[in-house]
């Protein structure tokens, strides 16, 4: 049994993880050896591309190689935009809470860390943009269900200690309700802290 491979194996086995992912609806644990497997496979191609010039010309195994160096960019470059739009998507759904997003050591030991770097300037990208709407917008509340009153009524559902809303300081502790102002709290309904009570 020999040990070679195809070209672009690697970078298939790169896919189909990124598709189970999207299949399973997780982030997968970053696969560092695979990608720099992929990255080796790529400079000893390119070192093969440069051997192959005969009389000045390209040989006609040059396009081969060329091919298999072009789907290896486009698989790394899928991975990983892959991989970025899963952490905007997670990042969005706790409500904009890097803190929280991050403190979750499960999702932590999964990224690499350069995904850790890139949410933390997504973070502070978000953070600066939303800086010149904060009397107007708050581009952090959920657009997919409008409010429909101003105030609210919320349960508590995790201790989230005392904050500081328009009309004063609020100590939520679990188990207790309260009826406040939705722009206070949104932020807390989204990261599962509060909940909404039905009226």
């Amino acid at each position: 049994m020999s040990d070679a491979r195809q070209y672009g194996e690697l970078a298939s086995t790169l896919l189909l993880e990124s598709r189970r992912s999207t299949q399973t609806d997780t982030l997968l644990k970053y696969n560092d050896a695979l990608v720099r497997s992929l990255i080796r496979e790529q400079r000893d191609l390119e070192r093969a591309a440069d051997a192959f010039t005969v009389d000045g010309r390209p040989a006609p195994a040059l396009l081969i190689i060329q091919t298999a160096i072009n789907r290896n960019k486009r698989a790394l470059l899928a991975y990983h935009a892959h991989r970025a739009d899963r952490l905007r998507d997670m990042y969005w759904a706790c409500g904009g809470a890097l803190p929280h997003l991050l403190g979750n050591t499960d999702l932590r030991s999964k990224l690499s860390p350069h995904e850790v770097d890139y949410l933390r300037q997504y973070n502070l990208n978000v953070m600066e943009f939303r800086s010149e709407f904060t009397y107007e917008l708050d581009i952090m509340a959920s657009v997919t269900n409008p409010p429909r009153d101003l105030q609210v009524m919320v349960r508590v559902v995790k201790d989230c200690g005392v904050i500081q809303t328009e009309l004063g300081t609020i100590d939520f502790q679990k188990g207790q309700r309260f009826m406040v102002r939705r722009a206070d709290i949104e932020h807390l309904i989204v990261q599962g802290y509060l909940e909404e009570v039905p009226q």
